[in-house]
């Protein structure tokens, strides 16, 4: 265990000079974070990564009937805050043993006053990953997402996993990528098929079919495909020269895992929550086709955020290149 500190450098050179990578969770002792300290856990052992546990507490938080807290009464808080986040991550990694022969990460606690999800954002800025459960302490209990992991999957500048509270994920040999043709599900796909890798695992390429009224597929530029056949033939041969070309840019040397594509009738949000049941892992652009230019996230990610039976991976793609940031 590394000390516990506030510093905000870390160094994360490896054996050979390499940047360490690193995977950042979120903790508030709520049931959604300590699944989402499980999925980071073992996401980090998955890359050879460090990994940092944050907690924070808010001091606009503290205010009481006699005043504002000054800073000698806000100590013996922080002090509980890392004593409780600590205690949380002995018991997730006692239950959560990493597999003979694989190294343990470096786990490093920070425990930081400010709002969650503006702290976690920070920290996300030179991170590989970020995860966070669906809904935290403070969230009400209507909530399906709080307010947090909407803001970190909204906001943060690497990949975000958000971790429902009734576990880290199904079965870990399938994982879940929609694919609709645009630049986010492009990326989606590169991380599928990354994190099948590494759980040896299979992926499933998922495209939607809808042709209801407002068209997901515009079908002038499917010239041949009267017919709703048709379509589902076009649709499947696009995705699969997307995936043989994602598959192509790995190169010869790099392992490639199996990967099935699927094409389903249906909205394509609620195609991916129901293809999602019993995947380890859910991955969708943080925008398709058909989200507004202005949006930060588009309907579909945030229905599967919301609603998918396990994990859910969201990525943006640069406006340079394509690719997500910290992907």
């Amino acid at each position: 265990m590394e000390p516990v500190g506030e510093a905000r450098s870390i160094e994360r050179s490896g054996s050979e000079g390499r940047p360490r990578p690193r995977v950042v969770v979120g903790v508030d002792g709520s049931p959604g974070s300590r699944a989402a300290l499980a999925h980071a856990l073992t996401a980090a052992r998955q890359r050879g990564a460090d990994l940092d546990v944050v907690s924070t507490f808010w001091l606009e938080a503290l205010y009481s009937e006699f005043g504002w807290m000054v800073r000698s009464e806000v100590e013996p808080i922080r002090r509980a805050t890392r004593e409780q986040a600590q205690a949380l991550i002995d018991e997730v990694r006692s239950e959560t043993g990493p597999p003979a022969g694989s190294p343990e990460p470096r786990v490093r606690l920070i425990v930081e006053e400010g709002t969650a999800g503006w702290v976690l954002v920070d920290r996300s800025a030179d991170a590989d990953l970020l995860v966070v459960g669906s809904r935290g302490r403070g969230a009400l209990r209507s909530l399906v997402l709080g307010s947090v992991a909407l803001h970190c999957v909204t906001h943060a500048r690497c990949p975000v996993v958000v971790v429902r509270p009734t576990g880290p994920g199904g079965a870990t040999d399938r994982v879940v990528a929609g694919v609709d043709g645009s630049p986010g599900s492009r990326v989606a796909l590169r991380a599928a098929i990354d994190e099948a890798v590494r759980r040896d695992a299979e992926v499933e390429a998922v495209a939607a079919v809808y042709l209801r009224g407002d068209t997901w597929i515009e079908l002038e530029t499917l010239p041949g495909t009267a017919t709703i056949e048709g379509v589902r033939r076009e649709v499947a041969a696009r995705t699969e020269r997307r995936v043989a070309e994602v598959l192509a840019e790995r190169g010869e040397e790099s392992p490639a895992p199996d990967v099935r594509v699927e094409v389903v009738d249906g909205a394509p949000a609620e195609v991916l929550v129901q293809q999602a049941e019993g995947a380890g892992l859910l991955v969708v652009g943080s925008r398709g086709w058909r989200a507004l230019r202005g949006l930060l996230l588009g309907s579909v990610a945030l229905h599967c955020v919301m609603h998918a039976p396990c994990p859910v991976m969201v990525l943006r793609p640069a406006p340079d290149d394509g690719t997500a940031p910290g992907a």
